[in-house]
């Protein structure tokens, strides 16, 4: 009876907080297979992780943290697969075109900009566009607040410059 509360729990929180789970596969994925697979990966983590969750942060905040090192750490094993795959096969590279969701154009742009920055940097302008503050930021990423002000500036800097 009582994981069966636990997994109503999660489920209930997961639903609720869903988009984090969106916006980080469209930042670390470039298709939509990828995303799907993706989004599996991370929800598997979070119920793998979920008994750790102690409520000192929100949710969403140990959410993010979860879905950004799975992001991540997807996106390494996917590379080196990709190193791996291409010494042995020069001519396999797939193209991915950028997609247009709904004629959303300086969305696309933004996500196309977004696309183009490190890895770090795409987390903490993720999380900076979902209004998390600073300590949340720096919570989620392991760095110090002034250290995520300092990286806003100059990300905001290079995404105006890649948007222009």
């Amino acid at each position: 009876m009582a994981e069966q509360t636990e997994k109503s729990r999660f489920l209930e929180l997961v639903e609720k907080n869903q988009d984090i789970i969106h916006k980080t596969c469209r930042l670390y994925a470039g298709n939509c297979e990828d995303r799907e697979d993706l989004a599996q990966e991370i929800v598997c983590q979070l119920w793998k992780s979920f008994r750790t969750f102690q409520g000192h942060s929100k949710f969403s905040t140990w959410m993010y943290k979860i879905a950004i090192n799975t992001a991540l750490l997807n996106l390494r094993r996917n590379r080196s697969r990709d190193r791996a795959r291409s010494l042995s096969e020069p001519h396999a590279r797939a193209t991915t075109g950028s997609e247009d969701h709904g004629g959303q154009e300086a969305v696309v742009r933004l996500y196309a900009a977004i696309n183009q920055l490190r890895e770090l940097d795409r987390a903490i302008i993720l999380l900076y566009l979902e209004q998390l503050s600073y300590r949340e930021i720096a919570e989620v990423i392991g760095l110090s607040e002034s250290n995520v002000s300092v990286k806003l500036v100059r990300i905001k800097k290079t995404l105006r410059e890649l948007l222009s």
